[in-house]
């Protein structure tokens, strides 16, 4: 047995069966509106898969998803399903090592949207456009939300996977923290700034902050709340013909506006990320957060939150002379076909059953599966389950901005990273870091 075999081994979790389906309740009940819709009952009755294992990499954050997709699929074919969560850091790496060293466990990947052409590159994704297109009736591309479809999939004309969590970030806030502050919830930079300064000042020593950062030195942390602010100032990673921006006035107004604020922020914004943050401003410790739009529904969830009814949710704030609300599609996640799939008809249906606008609104509608928004069909129910936060994230998702998806980009991105974690570690001005990393951008792409 190779090394990663015995690592994606001991990351198997139980499978599940169609008979452990049926015994499970809180199975059923979350799958059933899938088992009474005609065009998911005509999939399931198209291809039996009994006496076949299907196993799918996902992220730690998405593991609420294991049970509805994996219960599901199960009912569906009678195949055995098996999960392998990774870090949502690692997945990349994980799905590459998995094929590239011909181990090929896994059948379907989550992939994060940034690296897919990276991972189209490194011969790790199938192309599935053809069976895309035999499907469109059923999966109905149109439907998607704003960029989604294309930016998730897309890679020279061809397509490999389908979008499964719409991400972008909104702007929460404690409603009381601010009440009893005096403050309004921002709209600008300028007046975010105010609102953490404020707070601290006031409350800082009885551990309530203005703000919480996350700042830890991943991409898609770190490059997320940057991104927020690239957007806001009207900027961008690349300009329109492809070079980077990075050096832009709006990129070097984002990076101070973060460096600005981070005094202000809960403590160690460079030690602070996904997981760590959410208690924090769940707890009410925060007065603003910048997050997924998940957070919302894990914040009216009295066995998750300390803030329920006492929060709210506003768009990113703009910057500089832009007045236009530019949100980033940050993170962002998709299901393909692995390349090395032993199966992949039956790796196809898995992906086609995750992406249905039926199977969507069930994990969209449920708040433990850490899903979002991507079809335009599904904001009805979502108004329903999320009142509070529809609009904002409707608009957020329609109007956001992707961020680089070429073969470089994991380069690109970590590039940035790092640069992005000098300036706030003191070594670096915001305007050295975003010279160096407009630099090395540029030496990258050639």
């Amino acid at each position: 047995m190779t090394e990663l075999d015995v690592r994606l081994s001991n990351r198997l979790n139980a499978p599940v069966t169609r008979r452990r389906f049926m015994r499970g309740a809180a199975s059923v009940a979350l799958a059933g509106p899938l088992l009474t819709n005609p065009a998911l009952m005509r999939l399931g009755a198209a291809a039996d898969y009994s006496g076949e294992t299907l196993r799918f990499l996902v992220i730690n954050p998405h593991a609420g998803s294991i049970e509805p997709l994996s219960a599901a699929f199960a009912e569906l074919t009678g195949a055995t399903v098996e999960a392998v969560t990774v870090p949502y850091d690692q997945v990349t790496a994980q799905a590459t090592l998995d094929v590239v060293s011909g181990a090929n466990e896994m059948d379907v990947f989550q992939y994060w949207y940034v690296d897919k052409e990276a991972l189209v590159r490194d011969g790790v994704l199938m192309d599935i456009t053809d069976r895309i297109e035999a499907d469109a009736d059923l999966i109905d591309p149109d439907d998607f939300l704003g960029a989604l479809y294309d930016t998730y999939t897309l890679v020279d004309g061809r397509r490999h996977g389908l979008p499964y969590d719409g991400d972008t970030h909104v702007l929460f806030y404690n409603e009381a923290i601010l009440e009893r502050n005096g403050l309004k919830p921002p709209t600008t930079w300028d007046e975010y700034f105010n609102v953490a300064k404020a707070v601290t000042e006031a409350e800082g020593h009885n551990g309530i902050y203005g703000a919480l950062m996350m700042c830890k030195q991943f991409p898609i942390i770190i490059g997320s709340t940057f991104a927020n602010r690239l957007g806001g100032f009207g900027g961008d990673f690349l300009d329109a013909s492809g070079k980077p921006a990075l050096a832009s006035d709006a990129g070097i107004a984002a990076a101070q506006a973060m460096l600005n604020a981070a005094p202000y922020a809960t403590p160690t914004p460079l030690e602070t990320e996904f997981g760590n943050a959410i208690p924090v401003f769940l707890g009410g410790q925060a007065a603003m957060i910048e997050f997924w739009t998940d957070l919302g529904t894990w914040a009216e969830d009295p066995e998750q939150s300390a803030i329920v009814g006492q929060w709210g949710v506003v768009p990113m704030p703009v910057g500089g002379g832009n007045t236009v609300n530019r949100p980033a599609l940050n993170a962002g996640w998709s299901f393909g076909v692995s390349a090395g799939s032993h199966n992949p008809d039956m790796a196809w249906e898995f992906v086609r059953m995750s992406a249905t606008k039926d199977f969507h609104i069930s994990v969209l509608t449920n708040n433990k599966t850490g899903v979002d928004p991507t079809r335009r069909s599904a904001m009805e129910a979502y108004r329903g389950f999320a009142p509070k936060q529809a609009d904002a994230v409707e608009e957020a998702i329609e109007n956001a901005f992707p961020w680089p998806t070429k073969p470089e980009s994991p380069e690109l991105m970590q590039v940035l990273t790092d640069q992005l974690g000098l300036m706030l570690a003191g070594d670096k001005t915001p305007e050295q870091a975003m010279t160096d990393a407009q630099a090395e951008w540029e030496r990258i792409l050639g």
